[in-house]
């Protein structure tokens, strides 16, 4: 998030002072403000990437500016941070339901500003991100199929935030329990320094590096820090998976890698994979081949994968409703097989689920036919993939199904384009 542009509005020249080298020394941009009217008066001109708020300023306080801010809609979606002295959780209350995404108390920690700051921006980016993909993916729907393509589209959109906001949601609350134990060695390291700026006896400065636990703080502090990390860099690749499903497809087909868009897909769905109340998780085997680059619409084919290993997802649950716990922890698992032969490439998605009976099976691939209940199904997600396999990348779509033991579904794509 580096050059991103941060708006400090406070009437305190100290506090303007710290707040400004801290992040021009972390690599931002940093515009100044003295109080909300001058704020909201710089906004016309300039839209900030964040905003620093003060809450008790002359004129109008912070929670008026940001009632403003929020007000507006060239404003409005600029995420606001209040700086605070205040502990009353009822002004913590107040601050969030005018908008505010976060606040900072003073006396500010510095690691903890940049924390926070660097956290709501790579939110805010995602958010945007994400907003941008919907929009093109929604845009470049076929004006001849917009009614029956939407209503797959909603189905497979609603599984695309989900898992998005679920995964994005453990690193962002992992980072900020770590932040406050961060803080409280920040503040345990300042006092430990201050001893020694004055003077303090040999004795004084060894009391409080025990007091402290000096040893395992110094241990501890770079480990923190580097989990942070971590959870940041989890927050990055999954941005990259979500650009990976979501790709805009061209006119013209390009060159994908196929495992590149299963395993964005499989992310995605990561948080239906996990075990959850009477459901245990469910295991990815994947035996992938040495694979070439094929030739196609990379977003057409991840919109097949998100069909089938969501459908194998709800057949695996399905099952597990009637099956004894050993029985669902030892068989609850989807193999995932892909190899090449001749001038194909052919991917196998084999569930462990009860089925298909045999005389459901001519009708799978009907539009608007479902076995799933009211609400669980639009009817559309294999019409659409086979559409997408056999008419755009003239390939075959085949199922093998075996009643209580499975069901296995084969793609075959050619390796390059035929049109």
């Amino acid at each position: 998030m580096e050059q991103a542009l941060i708006l400090i509005v406070d009437d305190n020249p100290t506090n303007i002072k710290v707040m400004y080298e801290v992040l021009e020394e972390a690599g931002f941009r940093v515009l100044i403000a003295k109080n909300g009217e001058s704020a909201l008066a710089k906004l016309q001109a300039v839209t900030p990437d964040l905003i620093l708020l003060d809450v008790m300023m002359p004129g109008i306080d912070g929670f008026e500016t940001c009632r403003r801010l929020k007000a507006n809609l060239a404003t409005q979606d600029i995420p606001v941070i209040f700086m605070t002295a205040l502990s009353e959780v009822d002004e913590k209350v107040k601050a969030f339901a005018l908008g505010a995404v976060d606040y900072i108390t003073k006396p500010f920690q510095q690691a903890e500003v940049v924390a926070r700051v660097n956290l709501h921006l790579k939110l805010r980016h995602l958010t945007q991100k994400l907003k941008e993909l919907v929009t093109e993916t929604v845009s470049d729907l076929n004006e001849s199929q917009l009614h029956l393509l939407q209503s797959e589209k909603m189905s497979a959109l609603g599984q695309l935030v989900a898992g998005v906001a679920h995964e994005i949601n453990n690193p962002v609350c992992f980072i900020n329990g770590n932040l406050i134990h961060a803080e409280k060695y920040v503040q345990d390291l300042i006092a430990h320094l201050r001893l020694y700026q004055q003077e303090a006896s040999q004795i004084d400065i060894e009391n409080h590096a025990e007091a402290i636990d000096l040893e395992y703080l110094l241990e501890d502090l770079p480990s923190l820090t580097n989990s942070m990390k971590q959870g940041t860099k989890r927050i990055q690749d999954i941005s990259v998976s979500l650009r990976n499903f979501s790709r805009v497809d061209s006119t013209a087909k390009v060159k994908f890698d196929i495992h590149e868009g299963i395993d964005s897909t499989l992310l995605i769905l990561k948080h239906r994979l996990k075990a959850n109340g009477n459901q245990p998780e469910i295991k990815v085997i994947k035996e992938y081949g040495n694979l070439p680059l094929i030739e196609c619409f990379p977003g057409q084919i991840n919109q097949v994968f998100m069909n089938l290993l969501a459908n194998a997802i709800d057949a695996i649950e399905e099952s597990n409703q009637h099956q004894s716990h050993e029985y669902k922890n030892n068989y609850s698992q989807i193999t995932i097989r892909t190899f090449s032969l001749n001038d194909v490439v052919k991917i196998q998605i084999q569930d462990s689920g009860m089925g298909i009976p045999e005389d459901v099976k001519p009708k799978i691939f009907e539009q608007l036919f479902t076995t799933k209940l009211m609400g669980k199904g639009t009817g559309l997600g294999l019409a659409i993939s086979q559409q997408i396999i056999v008419e755009k990348h003239q390939g075959k779509i085949e199922v093998y199904s075996e009643l209580g033991k499975g069901t296995e579904f084969t793609i075959i794509v050619p390796i390059k384009a035929t049109d």
